[in-house]
């Protein structure tokens, strides 16, 4: 975004409320952005001095004087006398990026690739729960936000304004009059909720403002949600109830002990909660709370002989059991009912040996649906509760479905379908015809995707003989040759690479003629328990010589160049490939730590609070003194000596997990060396950038270092 806009649109005026300056700035932005300048200086000065005069107006005033003046500008023919400035030829960051080492980017590099920002997703977010329509997060601005789609790839009408992503939104589940959606500010996290009134866009603050909130679940009535909060004391992640219609209702319900609790679905009768307390990603247990009272249940047991994990839960719709996913007595999470009275498991899945993901049961409680994870792929099915049968569905495209939730008509479930030539879209399918029919339609850079490359899952054996796969793809055929590779780790570390739609990252193997390889080392999920725990505690670095023998795998492929990789990750993955680079450095030719984990003892030490604990389980407590010593021995800053080949690090100012000062002391470090850094801050971003300009920037400076260090030539 121009900054000389920017800095107009900042003033602290007061004439407009939040929701009112949200919608005239975006306004003014569009046309900004079409060379109408002259319109937004003019209106920008009646703004001022209607604020200077002290009068209020709204979002209708607003929209007559933009008309107005654009009006008299083209009749007048006023606007062909503004010029703007000569183009510069080099890419100029925002005023919220912060660069250090990194070279000027030629704007010759963005015109060459920038169709492959433009792609768009759409994502179902909430149901109506008596008309066939929903609500969906898109982008066609700067970050995403609510809209409105009121039948099948119908217009996308924009209900939220703002210049911070919304995190999703639901629709009161009885009239539908209101929804509640999330929004942090700056990528922190600390989420708040607010209410949206479809009849007048008004928008009420439901939380304290200043707390991390989750968005929470909605009673059977519709009138009240329960959400955790760590508003008590910034640690602890306590229920609270409120009735949206009526924040003063927002009462605290029942205080807990940690950062892993959130609810998961209420009774029949709204008379209690059903909720998790998460531990780590292989313990986890069941409780119930009273609704009233607070009161807790545990409903399964902390004594038992085997670590049990629970991922999805709901009410039976008879109140007497529960539908769940867990790994009880099996490798992988198996969907099970669970009686209340007799407490006993009748397992439903046995024959399927791949994790249960999401489930939804229709309103009157005879159709399941329920995800399956097969080898990274998404597999969709609906199971009758009545006659304990499966329903026989159609083949869906191959890819990942997450989000599915049954429609007004308890016969249609809702979804969104991403895959390798797709973006996200929103769809829904009819169980009784089986017809598949899709909401939205996403905006992909005019490509056509259906020609974009399909992934491989390729496997390789490690150190000690266990199997490790992961997902490549190879560049088009016109690339001859060995090709260079980019080896890109996923975060978690307990999370799983998925073939979904690789969006603008196509362009490496468009345009590089790069290969792009995404392994699943141990500890990554979707291939049993046993899996997941190989690289904890102790055992952290057994998954670093999985890319060790990822090395010698590449080196053996006919068509891969063993002397052109570059290894890059975000998150646990950033920390990966910082790893990587001391152990293999003579084995790549350069390495992007994105929000990364440089020195597992500062990030313990200062990730924020509510999720401290939970990372000492996966990674180890750092206030024993000898799991200390063993995290700083292995800790990428501590053998910073050993990266001699080029890093790019990139982070988030506000990253609430992993701390800005991991990503300052690995560059400050590795400078000493001699060797290259070059260093990505955003002022404005957290966890990773979600802002598209940011996100531009990011991808036109990771294609000039690639360029600059796998030796590739134009």
């Amino acid at each position: 975004m121009d900054s000389k806009f920017i800095m107009l649109m900042d003033e602290p005026f007061g004439a407009l409320d939040d929701i009112t300056r949200n919608r005239f700035n975006s306004d003014l932005l569009r046309l900004w952005e079409q060379k109408h300048r002259m319109v937004v200086l003019v209106t920008h000065n009646i703004y001022k001095a209607i604020y200077l005069s002290n009068v209020r107006i709204n979002a209708l005033h607003c929209f007559v004087i933009v008309a107005a003046i654009a009006s008299v500008i083209a009749m007048t023919a006023f606007q062909s006398t503004v010029v703007d400035p000569p183009q510069s030829s080099t890419i100029a960051p925002n005023e919220n990026l912060v660069l250090e080492g990194i070279p000027p980017i030629p704007i010759s590099l963005a015109q060459t690739i920038e169709r492959y920002t433009e792609f768009r997703s759409a994502r179902l977010a909430s149901w109506h729960p008596t008309q066939r329509e929903m609500l969906i997060a898109t982008r066609f601005g700067n970050t995403a936000q609510v809209h409105q789609v009121k039948f099948p790839l119908g217009s996308r009408k924009q209900l939220t304004f703002f210049p911070e992503r919304i995190s999703g939104a639901t629709y009161q589940p009885t009239q539908g009059d209101y929804f509640v959606f999330s929004k942090d500010i700056g990528g922190n996290e600390f989420r708040q909720n607010y209410r949206y009134d479809l009849a007048t866009g008004e928008i009420t603050l439901l939380t304290d403002g200043t707390s991390k909130n989750s968005r929470g679940i909605w009673s059977n009535s519709g009138s009240q949600m329960a959400y955790t909060s760590t508003r008590r004391n910034g640690k602890d992640v306590d229920f609270y109830l409120i009735d949206p219609l009526q924040p003063e209702t927002n009462r605290l319900l029942s205080e807990v002990e940690g950062g892993g609790w959130f609810p998961l679905d209420w009774s029949v009768d709204d008379r209690q909660i059903l909720a998790m307390e998460y531990v780590s990603i292989n313990q986890s247990y069941l409780w119930l709370i009273d609704a009233e009272s607070g009161e807790k249940t545990l409903l399964t047991p902390k004594d038992g002989p085997e670590e049990v994990a629970y991922g999805a839960a709901r009410f039976s719709k008879d109140g007497k059991g529960l539908y769940v996913t867990t790994d009880r007595g099996s490798e992988f999470q198996r969907l099970a009912y669970f009686d209340l009275t007799t407490q006993q498991y009748t397992y439903l899945t046995k024959e399927i040996n791949w994790d249960v993901e999401q489930i939804a049961l229709s309103e009157d409680g005879q159709l399941l649906a329920f995800t399956v994870n097969e080898d990274g792929a998404s597999v969709l099915h609906v199971l009758n509760t009545t006659l304990g049968q499966e329903i026989p569905l159609p083949q869906l495209p191959i890819g990942l479905i997450f989000g599915i939730r049954w429609g007004p008509k308890h016969q249609e479930l809702g979804f969104t379908l991403i895959s390798a030539q797709s973006t996200a879209d929103a769809y829904s399918l009819a169980i009784e015809t089986g017809e598949l029919t899709r909401w939205t339609e996403s905006e992909t850079g005019g490509f056509d995707t259906s020609a974009f490359m399909q992934p491989e899952l390729v496997h390789w054996e490690s150190f000690d003989d266990r199997d490790i796969s992961g997902f490549l793809y190879r560049p088009p055929s016109q690339f001859t040759g060995k090709r260079p590779v980019v080896i890109s780790i996923h975060g978690g570390p307990e999370g799983q690479y998925r073939p979904g739609f690789l969006g603008r990252q196509n362009v490496y193997l468009n345009q590089l003629g790069v290969a792009l390889l995404y392994p699943n080392v141990r500890g990554s999920s979707g291939y049993g328990k046993t899996f997941l725990t190989l690289d904890n505690g102790y055992l952290r670095e057994d998954s670093v010589k999985d890319i060790g023998a990822l090395l010698d795998w590449i080196a053996a492929q006919p068509d891969l160049d063993r002397d052109r990789i570059l290894v890059t990750g975000g998150s646990y993955g950033g920390y990966m490939s910082l790893a990587v680079a001391t152990h293999y450095g003579d084995r790549i030719r350069a390495s992007i730590d994105i929000v990364g984990i440089s020195n597992f003892v500062t990030f313990l030490e200062n990730t924020e609070s509510y999720r401290r604990d939970l990372r000492r389980v996966e990674y180890g407590d750092e206030r024993d003194p000898e799991m200390r010593k063993f995290l700083l021995n292995i800790s990428p800053l501590n053998n910073a000596d050993k990266i001699n080949k080029p890093l790019f690090v990139v982070h988030g100012q506000n990253d609430p997990r992993v701390p800005v000062s991991e990503a300052a002391q690995i560059v400050k470090t590795v400078r000493q060396n001699g060797t290259p850094v070059w260093y990505l801050l955003a002022k404005d971003e957290g966890h990773g950038f979600a802002k598209k300009q940011n996100a531009d920037f990011l991808f036109y400076a990771t294609m000039m270092f690639m360029k600059t260090y796998l030796g590739i030539s134009d």
